[in-house]
């Protein structure tokens, strides 16, 4: 994507005798045994392993450099969310939001545009996000990253999400229906679910609005640059006057109805 979300003391590490130490921090990182990797927030100690994990899911002209990184981290580190190889260190996956308005968003015509911090950004009282970038090189750490987040957008009053996706079928669509409108692709639907892959990934994941439609959104060339803004609710924010008086702790035992609620 290129688009979706920035003191405790640590427990004692978990020792098996299969696996390292682990360890479980309820404010900077959460372990997960089934997918094994290690959800936390970033820190500009973690950009060379991010950096890695650009080079591998994007193209020169897509990709994240160092700097761009650490400016994201800087601007809203509660909203730069890593999932780490349990074993390895190795980033499998990263999430990183911005603050945004509803009509401010709908006006952006490109990604940068729509990624740019703007003045008032850290102030926005909305409870819109942004997604600058999802970047993931394995679904089940994508996953953890959204259910990691979860609890915290609930406990901060984050209701709505938006994303600029990609839309890759659509250069091969096109060559074999060359006048039809790029709408009627991106609006085509099987079963009830989007034509496009990408589309169809983040509406199994709640984005399930269409906001706009936008050439020259993002270079990709199976997408012919088009990109789609879509829109998401974070599930189970419209009791936010619940979620912000509940311990955070009793938001992270319900995280796993995360994917329920979808």
């Amino acid at each position: 994507m290129q688009a979706f979300l920035k003191n405790r003391t640590p427990k004692a590490p978990i020792k098996t005798p299969n696996h390292p130490p682990r360890r479980h921090d309820a404010q900077r990182g959460e372990m997960s045994r089934e997918e094994e990797v290690c959800v936390r927030f970033l820190s500009c100690a973690d950009i060379p392993s991010l950096l890695e994990l650009e080079q591998k899911k994007w193209t020169d002209d897509q990709r994240a450099d160092a700097a761009m990184l650490a400016a994201r981290i800087a601007a809203f580190p509660a909203l730069s969310v890593g999932a780490f190889c349990a074993r390895s260190g190795t980033a499998r996956a990263s999430l990183f939001m911005k603050p945004t308005r509803h009509d401010h968003i709908r006006q952006c015509s490109t990604w940068a545009d729509c990624a740019r911090k703007q003045h008032g950004d850290e102030s926005a009282r909305t409870g819109a996000l942004f997604g600058i970038s999802l970047s993931s090189v394995d679904p089940k750490a994508a996953n953890a990253v959204f259910e990691f987040f979860w609890p915290y957008a609930l406990k901060q009053g984050w209701s709505d999400v938006y994303l600029g996706s990609p839309v890759p079928g659509l250069r091969d669509w096109l060559s074999k229906n060359p006048d039809t409108p790029v709408t009627r692709y991106v609006q085509s639907q099987r079963q009830g679910l989007p034509l496009d892959p990408q589309l169809r990934y983040y509406f199994k994941k709640g984005f399930r609005r269409i906001v706009a439609i936008r050439d020259n959104y993002f270079p990709h060339e199976p997408s012919l640059d088009v990109g789609v803004l879509i829109q998401g609710k974070v599930p189970l924010s419209g009791l936010s006057f619940i979620w912000k008086r509940l311990p955070l702790s009793w938001l992270q035992r319900m995280k796993k109805l995360f994917f329920v609620c979808l």
